[in-house]
């Protein structure tokens, strides 16, 4: 059987072909489709519903000379769920595009068995060739249709009980007018918070938009984010600090906004198997003989310490120098006592003042990192910690939620110019996006299995399912058998997770400031203003106003009156405040960082 995909379809609109079942395409004629090929439809439903859907198809087709039907057979009766949505599509003649309203049907294998196939049935027409009744007439027929593949097997058509959900909606999905660009290249790095966009593009959330997306793994965050600012890639799962970063100037130097937030916590800090030996005596008990979580830095302090007296630098390891991981290590590190370092002008390695020496080292290649024993730890994001526990090489001593609660992991970056260019396009991307993230937590996490399946596969995360499993579904393993319940390790929509806050973003490049990476004083306004460069709620709330108006969110799940700022927290493992409002006060109170003053040159701080 023939099946459309998002992958199909792309292939098959380059190749200007506008049918299946390997017969010659529709004629096309100034952009207009002829009535001329009706591929499969005496087969698309059983029984006596079948001469019901060719009759009225015959009937549209004679009210409407320019329309034709296109799609492919299967044999059995229409069984599950079904939506109507318009799309664009190339004229195989003249490769004009031309709007498709198509009913896609999604039928269940035999037996149960394996993931759904989709058959689509797919009505054309050009709108240079429709009166405005006939487009009236047209428009009218996805009811009917509806109604149609309802009476012969189709689901019933009862009102929802419940409030929308993310995935297999029978609501109805039109992709909006005027999307600029339908073909998109997405990178992403190997990690279980791509999900998201795995997601929108295996459940067919990007199709409904309209949108023809390849998704692409990238070797490590700067070869990313050097493919989104070239224009290789349309847009790309990032580290949080990436776009501030990249737009102040701090590395390479781009435009990029996020009008996405992916997802909250789902990293973790792990030490290799000999530092856990000595940090462990250090470490109060439970009764059980477990230890006391949240485990604080100071149980690392004397292993560093003795490390230092043998001569021994304390090496460890982080994704990238503006990532979430860099800055969640260095937090924990300093509330313990131990100083991870400074960046300066002239000096970036981040090293100045270490008691331990933080360098990068790509996601993947972590636990073989530990191993070989070049890093004695590490920051990363899931499956990696868990694969640490599983070779049995090292122990995760705590996780991102234990550092900040509900910190803000990876954001979904495009560049200024992509998303002024392409402002439906880049709507459209966004509704996807959430759709996908409501997918993930909807039903208290009921989805979370099937989305370890997907990411187990190589094209995705590409580790063991158990191991992503073992985080993914709301449980984190410290030591071998010491697993504990963590149902918001991974947050993917709840606590308004998608929303781009300008307040996490006021954070990031504090801590930006904190460690010399920003080498000057800046006032709490240029904060402020530099958030609003870069995130962009703005794009965010439009796309979700358009998913509500749709039937397909709920509008009490997103923050409509917020002003991009959260609440003062001190849910971080040292107790003390943020205030995103007021950068330059939480700079005061940390104990180890720069000052409002500060500077650092020739390897000193200075006033």
């Amino acid at each position: 059987m023939n099946v459309f995909s998002t992958q199909s379809i792309k292939k098959r609109s380059k190749r200007n072909e506008a049918n299946t079942n390997g017969q010659s395409g529709t004629g096309c004629n100034a952009g207009t489709f002829s009535p001329v090929n009706w591929i499969g439809v005496t087969d698309c439903c059983a029984s006596e519903g079948r001469q019901a859907l060719v009759l009225y198809c015959f009937a549209l087709s004679a009210c409407l000379p320019s329309l034709s039907l296109i799609g492919n057979s299967h044999d059995d009766a229409v069984i599950g769920h079904f939506d109507v949505r318009r799309w664009t599509f190339e004229c195989r003649a003249t490769g004009q595009a031309a709007p498709v309203l198509f009913l896609k049907v999604i039928k269940p294998e035999p037996f149960g068995l394996g993931k759904p196939s989709r058959t689509f049935i797919m009505i054309s027409y050009s709108d240079t060739t429709l009166s405005s009744p006939q487009r009236g007439v047209f428009a009218g027929s996805a009811a009917l249709l509806a109604c149609l593949l309802a009476a012969c097997g189709g689901p019933s058509t009862d009102a929802p009980s419940s409030s929308p959900s993310s995935s297999e909606s029978t609501a109805l999905v039109i992709p909006m007018e005027g999307l600029e660009k339908t073909e998109l290249t997405f990178g992403f790095i190997k990690l279980t918070d791509m999900a998201p966009l795995a997601i929108a593009y295996e459940k067919g959330f990007f199709e409904d938009e309209g949108l023809y997306v390849t998704l692409e793994p990238q070797a490590n965050w700067k070869v990313l984010l050097d493919r989104v600012i070239d224009g290789e890639l349309s847009g790309a799962h990032m580290l949080a600090g990436q776009p501030l970063a990249a737009t102040i100037g701090y590395g390479t130097k781009a435009h990029i906004v996020t009008p996405f937030s992916m997802d909250l916590n789902g990293n973790g800090i792990t030490v290799s198997n000999e530092v856990w030996e000595k940090m462990r005596p250090n470490i109060p008990s439970m009764e059980d003989g477990r230890p006391v979580h949240p485990i604080s830095a100071s149980a690392l302090k004397p292993v560093v310490e003795e490390y230092a007296a043998d001569g021994k630098p304390f090496n460890m390891g982080m994704v990238f120098p503006v990532s979430t991981h860099n800055y969640e290590l260095r937090y924990w590190l300093a509330s313990g006592g131990i100083h991870p370092g400074f960046y300066s002008p002239d000096d970036v390695s981040g090293q100045i003042q270490a008691d331990a020496l933080l360098s990068v080292t790509p996601p993947p290649q972590m636990p073989a990192t530990l191993e070989a024993g070049t890093i004695y730890g590490y920051c990363v994001g899931e499956p990696w910690n868990q694969q640490a526990v599983f070779k049995g090489i090292g122990v995760p001593v705590i996780t991102d939620y234990e550092i900040w609660k509900d910190n803000p992991e990876k954001v979904f970056g495009i560049t200024a110019e992509f998303a002024e260019e392409n402002p439906v396009t880049t709507k459209a991307v966004t509704r996807a996006l959430i759709r996908a993230a409501m997918w993930l937590d909807e039903n208290d996490n009921a989805n979370r299995a099937e989305a370890v399946e997907i990411l187990a596969r190589s094209e995705y995360v590409g580790a063991d399912a158990d191991v992503i499993a073992n985080s993914m579904t709301g449980t984190f393993e410290y030591e071998r058998g010491d697993k504990r319940e963590v149902p918001d390790f991974n947050v993917f929509f709840r606590y308004n997770a998608t929303y781009p806050y300008y307040s996490d973003a006021v954070w990031y490049l504090s801590q930006m400031r904190r460690w010399g990476q920003i080498s000057d004083s800046k006032d709490d306004a240029w904060y402020d203003a530099t958030a609003r460069e870069v995130y962009r709620p703005d794009i965010y709330l439009e796309a979700a106003q358009s998913l509500v108006d749709d039937g397909l969110a709920d509008p009490a799940d997103f923050p409509w009156e917020t002003d991009g700022y959260k609440p003062v927290t001190s849910d971080f493992i040292d107790g003390v405040s943020y205030d995103g409002r007021q950068p330059n006060a939480y700079l005061e109170s940390l104990t180890i960082g720069l000052k409002s003053s500060q500077t650092v040159a020739a390897g000193e701080v200075i006033e």
